[in-house]
């Protein structure tokens, strides 16, 4: 061979020996193998130390800073826009009328929603559940009852413009403040009722739906849920508002054209008063905007018999709670009365001694 001719005998045996060594294969032992593994599966699970620990999901670090920021930003604003609506209402003794009784709980349930169940929203969205199975029992428990008073406070709400609009003659002596308290009264119990009876299981065994240990998720019975929690009170609500919608319109045009709505026996006439109306298309978009946010959750529950909420509905969950924040923001754009008690809150001239007297409605 030439390349053996033009190379010396040592130096040639020298490059077989490099070229050997080169193409010799690695042998990695079973013991590497399985010390790599075990490092690999303890690095990617969520409590390394528990055999039946969950898998951690590694998630960009800025996709995780731009959701708390964003979640913290709702929830710190539902609180306060809300806080807003308690102080107006429980202070300035002019709004207290029954309509805004009815807002006032509503803005409790929506406060509530801002200060305990949106920070654990925000928990929820981590790969993995660090709060323990009691905690996690505890969002549960708070998320029901804050969306179930805020679906039953919508029907009262649907029902005390229905009265309003289509009954005027009666609504004082119907929706007395007495009975609206009572009604509200009625509803928390109600909304804690209701969470009880489909968290009863898992207060007495807390994580049995969690299929690894550092998950959040729990069962809810499809079939009674969306007709106990959405059917009955939503076909309650547009039942309402459909007539309210068709007697305020008529109402509108006969204020239009000098007609007189209604006429009693005694000739005497009786028109809906035009600050009912707006209030009933106020609140027209508050159901609205309610039946939007809460509507894509139900849908999910009609695709099974059954549905687990955990990671993978977090964003309807979330859009639930979303319009907490929402409700607060619709009075500001309507209301009159509530951008004045802001502006006297804000100002601190509500700290005065006679504030609670103001004619707000003026």
């Amino acid at each position: 061979m030439k390349i053996y001719q033009n190379l010396g005998k040592g130096h040639f045996e020298i490059e077989i020996v490099k070229w050997m060594l080169q193409c010799r294969p690695t042998v990695i032992t079973r013991s590497q193998i399985g010390f790599q593994l075990v490092t690999f599966v303890a690095s990617e699970l969520c409590f390394p130390q528990i055999n039946t620990s969950c898998n951690k999901h590694a998630r960009p670090q800025s996709e995780s800073m731009l959701m708390y920021i964003f979640m913290s930003f709702i929830s710190l604003l539902t609180i306060v826009l809300n806080m807003l609506v308690i102080i107006s209402i429980s202070h300035f003794r002019q709004l207290h009328t029954p309509t805004n009784l009815l807002l006032l709980s509503l803005a409790v349930s929506d406060f509530l929603v801002g200060l305990t169940v949106m920070p654990f929203q925000i928990f929820l969205h981590e790969p993995c559940w660090f709060l323990g199975d009691l905690v996690c029992v505890l969002y549960y428990f708070l998320s029901f009852i804050t969306v179930c008073a805020s679906v039953v406070n919508m029907v009262l709400i649907s029902v005390d413009r229905y009265v309003a609009i289509c009954d005027p003659l009666h609504y004082s002596t119907s929706i007395t403040q007495k009975r609206v308290k009572l009604f509200v009264l009625l509803c928390w119990i109600y909304s804690v009722f209701y969470s009880f009876m489909f968290l009863s299981d898992n207060v007495k065994q807390p994580g049995r739906y969690n299929s690894c240990y550092g998950k959040c998720v729990f069962n809810i019975i499809g079939a009674l849920d969306i007709v106990l929690g959405f059917i009955i009170p939503v076909s309650t609500i547009v039942v309402l508002y459909l007539r309210v919608f068709v007697v305020a319109v008529s109402q509108a045009r006969a204020m239009r054209s000098h007609i007189t709505a209604v006429k009693l026996q005694s000739s005497v006439t009786v028109t809906v008063k035009k600050s009912e109306l707006k209030a009933a298309r106020t609140l027209g978009v508050v159901v609205a905007v309610f039946l939007m946010c809460y509507c894509p959750y139900y849908c999910v529950s009609l695709s099974g018999s059954d549905i687990i909420l955990g990671s993978s509905t977090n964003f309807i969950a979330f859009l639930v709670f979303f319009n907490s924040c929402l409700n607060p923001v619709i009075y500001g754009l309507f209301y009159p009365w509530f951008r004045k008690c802001v502006k006297l809150i804000v100002t601190l001239e509500i700290l005065s001694h006679s504030s609670c007297e103001a004619h707000i409605l003026q």
